[in-house]
């Protein structure tokens, strides 16, 4: 059984095309069958190799190796020797595990980036994790939990080999919506895949429940603790002199087992044989760093790692560009075989880091902000010149080049949205000071907020936007910057349950547009159509779409745009009784829509769901009723995840009318169970909510929960699963519910779904009505 049976495929519709449709940035090009892949930093996902002479730890490496948990963490301050400890247990693994590593840093704090990373490692560990979960990662506005999550359980529970992801420096995450997808990945892992989380605190999941129900493997501080013998074997190593039984004593009472502290013994024991006195605190590191390690190195080994400590990831062609020199990589490289705090990320040895405490101790020794952003902006030119740009900003960034990296965020735009990081650009954007955000980029962030699953940031960018235009404004496409950003309003700002503000402001802004010369505004006349449909003025919106449709190869739209318009506009004209020309417009649009599921698979959900709520509902109003169940059925599971409702809503009455004239009278029932559900929880268009009304009067609100049921629970529901089916006999939203629970609704939904397919339900009231039968409430 899947993990999550319905979710193949994905929802947002109406909020993504309206974010297309309002390209007021001018890009436009969300969904294209060529869409390149997001450029991830390959180095990131290697395991780091392991280091010559390093000391076994096999109790350690064999604690791992036959944990039965499915999530372990390794928690301890800086220098116990985590990385390495899992590197060498990665190298280890069986020939069946799969290991799949992410190394982490602060740049992956947004959950499309991270969960990018971790998918493509755990591709790059086996070819049985296929590009499914990958693609609709991209799926513009819809979460990582909607679908792509599922989607990876699902093949995760299928392969036949055991796979391991490993997430590296954990610590440095902090959104919250990353750790709900982490801990809802590890509440549903098949018993073939594990998590293994590595950081200096514990993650901010369930450890408590997890160690209670025997689910968590630890590794502290206290367990990372070298021996005796395996500190006397890493400090002849590293010095290159056997120590003798007192000495060895002496240095591991002093250091108290800590990696770091043994290693610094070593370079202190292979610098004066004579005098290896290192004590155990970090300050007396540091300072130790300082008076020894650093006087120690080689001129040009000094110079590069004091001259580089800005940059967190080091290569030689960075390093050479950044800091105006040549030869680094051969510096690099040294200081990696010599074991002085530069390791190596990858087995090329072409990307290497800093150990974190010599970088702090750099950074602090001989600060110089001059010279730091100059190598910071240097870096950026660099990441820039080899098509990253996402890095080029946040190291301008990091140099408090602020202007600078508002101008490259604005210019790069369709970089972006090219690679799917609309959610980086969203983070990236929010760090740059309020008064550099010029109009074109505030309605950029605003665009990016939709698409990139953060609907509630979408409404401040064009107020920012706004006071920031003047009469010289410019925003591509328009001659009105402030039109531009209203029209962003009118698509993306007014939820479904207002459309008559959205056709006030659309109006306004072909308003504005032709108050300086541009009547007839394109994007803003499908803007207007889009509103008009909402409000039920079908009439004047078929018009409008019909002519936005037909306009639809001059190249300004791209096709989720044009899709979006062809879902709309087939709506209109089964409303206005129009059924002939709806099946000539299906007859261009349908194959369309073909070609771009064909190309992307379930992340073409957004863009595909209202043609196919319209195809489904033209083939039941030609007769064929069996075939519009099944066309009508595949719209609800692409409209069903995340998103606005009013789509879903729509499709579920559809579904309804199908189920009814095939004569299963239950089955209409459960479809009208549902959009009651979804409408009475999600702001949803007047209209919609009509025809759920007219749907009901005429098939009526049937209780489907105990008829086909034997009342027995197949699987186990989850604490998580138990504590929000406790709050669903009460009245709060699943927006209230998250809050109380401190989840995002996104969140909520994708557990209320598992819990949904374990009670074999499909409403809240039936899941808590067969809750209460079976005693659990």
């Amino acid at each position: 059984m899947s993990v999550m049976s319905g979710l193949d495929a994905a929802v947002r519709d109406w909020q993504t095309s309206y974010a297309d449709a309002a390209s007021a940035a001018g890009s436009g090009r969300v969904m294209s069958p060529d869409r390149p892949a997001s450029p991830l930093l390959t180095v990131k996902q290697m395991i780091p190799p392991v280091r010559a002479g390093a000391v076994p730890r096999d109790r350690l490496v064999d604690l791992l190796r036959g944990s039965p948990t499915p999530f372990t963490v390794v928690v301890a301050p800086a220098g116990w020797g985590k990385t390495s400890l899992l590197s060498s247990w990665a190298a280890d693994s069986a020939e069946h595990t799969r290991v799949a590593w992410v190394s982490l840093d602060a740049g992956d704090d947004e959950p499309t980036r991270f969960w990018s990373y971790v998918l493509t490692a755990l591709r790059r560990a086996g070819d049985e994790i296929g590009p499914a979960a990958l693609d609709a990662l991209a799926a513009p506005g819809v979460g990582p939990l909607d679908l792509a999550l599922p989607i990876l359980l699902n093949e995760l529970a299928g392969a036949s080999a055991s796979y391991v992801l490993v997430l590296d420096d954990y610590h440095v995450l902090t959104d919250p919506r990353i750790h709900e997808g982490v801990e809802f990945l590890v509440s549903y892992l098949p018993s073939s895949a594990r998590v293994v989380v590595a950081g200096r605190s514990d993650p901010p999941l369930p450890l408590a429940r997890m160690r209670a129900r025997g689910e968590l493997t630890e590794v502290r501080a206290a367990d990372l603790r070298f021996t005796f013998d395996e500190a006397a074997a890493l400090v002849s190593a590293v010095s290159g002199t056997v120590l003798d039984r007192e000495g060895a004593a002496g240095v591991w009472e002093r250091t108290e087992g800590w990696a770091a502290g043994l290693q610094l013994a070593g370079l202190a024991l292979r610098a004066d044989p004579a005098r290896p006195r290192v004590r155990g605190d970090d300050r007396h590191l540091l300072d130790y760093f300082t008076a020894e390690v650093l006087p120690a190195l080689a001129p040009e080994q000094r110079d590069l790692l004091r001259r580089a400590a800005p940059l967190e990831r080091l290569s030689g062609a960075l390093c050479d560009a950044a800091l105006g020199v040549s030869g680094s990589a051969g510096v690099l490289d040294a200081l990696d075989r010599a074991d002085l705090f530069v390791v190596s990320l990858d087995a090329e040895r072409t990307w290497y880091r800093c150990h974190h405490l010599l970088r702090d101790v750099l950074r602090g020794s001989d600060p110089d902000p001059v010279r730091d952003r100059e190598v910071l902006c240097r870096a950026a030119a660099w990441f820039s010149e080899h098509d990253r740009i996402d890095d080029a900003v946040r190291h301008l960034l990091g140099a408090g080049d602020t202007a600078a990296a508002a101008a490259l965020l604005e210019a790069s735009e369709a970089w972006f949205w090219a690679n799917g990081s609309a959610a980086t650009y969203l983070m990236l954007g929010e760090e740059v000071p309020d008064p550099l955000v010029g109009p074109q980029l505030a309605l950029s962030l605003a665009y990016a907020a939709a698409i990139g699953g953060r609907p509630d940031r979408v409404v401040p960018w064009p107020d920012i936007g706004d006071a920031r235009i003047a009469p010289d404004s410019v925003v591509k496409g328009w001659r009105s910057a402030r039109a531009a950003a209203v029209v962003m309003r009118a698509t993306l700002g007014v939820p479904d349950s207002e459309p008559a503000r959205a056709v006030a402001l659309a109006q306004e802004a072909l308003d504005l547009e032709a108050a300086v010369g541009n009547p007839g505004h394109r994007t803003g006349l499908a803007a207007l159509g889009s509103a008009l449909a909402r409000d039920a003025r079908f009439d004047e919106a078929a018009g409008m779409l019909r002519d936005s449709w037909r306009q639809r190869d001059r190249g300004e739209w791209s096709t989720g745009v044009s899709l979006d318009l062809a879902g709309r506009l087939g709506l209109c004209l089964l409303e206005l009784g129009q059924d002939a020309e709806a099946g000539d417009l299906l007859g261009e649009a349908a194959p369309l829509a073909d070609e771009v599921e064909r190309a992307w698979g379930a992340a073409a959900a957004p863009v595909v769901a209202t043609v196919r709520v319209v195809e489904g509902r033209h083939r039941y109003r030609e007769g064929d009723a069996t075939g519009a169940r099944d066309l009508l059925a595949r719209a609800v599971t692409l409209s069903e995840v995340g998103g606005r409702a009013s789509a879903l809503v729509l499709a579920l009455v559809f579904l309804a009318d199908a189920e009814l004239a095939c004569g299963d009278r239950a089955a209409a029932g459960a479809a009208l169970a549902r959009a009651r559900e979804v409408a009475d929880e999600e702001p949803t268009v007047p209209f919609v909510v009509e025809r759920l009304g007219q749907a009901e009067a005429r098939i009526g609100r049937v209780a489907v929960a105990a008829a086909s049921r034997s009342g027995e629970l197949v699987e186990v529901l989850t604490d998580r699963e138990m504590s929000i089916l406790r709050t669903l006999a009460g009245s709060a939203t699943q927006r209230e519910i998250g809050a109380a629970l401190f989840l995002s609704v996104n969140t909520v939904k994708a557990y209320n779904r598992s819990l949904y397919r374990k009670l074999g339900v499909s409403s809240r009231q039936d899941a808590v009505r067969t809750a209460r039968r079976l005693g659990l409430i």
